[in-house]
Parts: structure tokens; sequence; C-alpha cells
């Protein structure tokens, strides 16, 4: 019983810690465009050589 005196407030600090960290990314404009770049590697920017 005396580990919960422990554990549950690590526990508490690590999701404080991911809802922050996934409140910063939201913010900082990570999931904005989600699409884009899976479809930038299809695009071929160089011209081939003659």
């Amino acid at each position: 019983m005396s580990v919960l005196y422990i554990a549950l407030p690590v526990a508490i600090l690590l999701a404080a810690a991911a809802v922050a960290g996934f409140i910063w990314a939201t913010r900082g404009g990570q999931f904005d465009d989600l699409d884009t770049p899976a479809y930038r590697v299809l695009h071929d920017d160089d011209e081939p050589a003659r």
C-alpha cells in the first residue's frame, strides 16, 4: 500500500508532462498539415540530364 504514495504522484507527473508536450506541439504547428509531407516525396523537382 505504501508504494501508492510514490507511484501515484509519478504517474500524475508523467501524464501532466505528456499533456504539456501535446499542447506545446499543437501550438507549435506540428499537426497543421499531415498530408502534404507524404505527397512531397512523389514529386521530382530535378530535371533529367541531357
